[in-house]
């Protein structure tokens, strides 16, 4: 009797372990929330830092910073906001299809131009900030007081003037590089470095008088202040 009881509970043990085990192999993990640590609560804040909700040390440690980085993703995706990174949270955060910004179809066409963009207009900045402005534009397809296609938002004209220098002078047509097709690609898929912005400019080339008086600042990734 007492060895089957060994038995029994040698079998259970076994099964929770391969239950254990398939969760894991499928990429599943478990639910964070404040006070937890681990290799998994990295994750979770190198994610939201690329999508622009958590501009914080990363250090495994589920704080109160991380908590609020959590409920502000919520709160724009409509998402149940108790500040806990649960399996619906990280379904979304984790799967492009759920993001903001790559909730549509995109185009070969949509990379091809939103790469010609983040090539004449961030050549020079780190790659952050080239997936930075691919996020800009997005943002600005996403919102109702700009066209609602890539190309149509990059070509746009206030009056005479192109919202672009790059459409004026023609370098909008200039091959992009490598890192700047990687940049389109990441931004395509739901890449949000400056989260909700849809301006941004040069300080040292513009004073950007009216965006800073009217806008609200995000962050500043190398050369670029971000505003929305």
């Amino acid at each position: 009797m007492k060895h089957r009881k060994i038995a029994s509970i040698l079998l259970v043990i076994l099964i929770l372990t391969l239950l254990s085990t398939q969760v894991l192999a499928n990429g599943n993990t478990r639910t964070l929330k404040f006070t937890d640590k681990g290799e998994d609560v990295l994750k979770l804040q190198k994610t939201l830092n690329s999508k622009g909700y958590y501009n914080y040390h990363i250090d495994g440690i589920y704080g109160k910073i991380t908590e609020q980085a959590v409920i502000k993703f919520q709160i724009d995706h409509k998402i149940r906001i108790d500040g806990i990174a649960g399996p619906e949270t990280q379904r979304t955060l984790y799967g492009n299809s759920s993001d903001g910004t790559s909730s549509k179809n995109h185009t070969s066409g949509d990379a091809y131009w939103l790469s010609r963009i983040i090539e004449v207009e961030a050549g020079s900045e780190p790659y952050k900030g080239k997936v930075a402005v691919g996020n800009v534009i997005l943002n600005r397809v996403n919102s109702k007081e700009f066209p609602n296609t890539i190309y149509n938002v990059i070509f746009e004209y206030y009056g005479n003037i192109p919202q672009f220098s790059p459409v004026q002078d023609g370098t909008i047509y200039n091959t992009p590089s490598q890192e700047s097709v990687n940049a389109a690609k990441d931004a395509l898929n739901g890449v949000r470095p400056v989260g909700n912005a849809t301006y941004f400019f040069n300080p040292n080339k513009a004073k950007g008088s009216w965006i800073v008086k009217s806008k609200s600042y995000v962050t500043t990734i190398g050369g670029h202040a971000f505003y929305q």
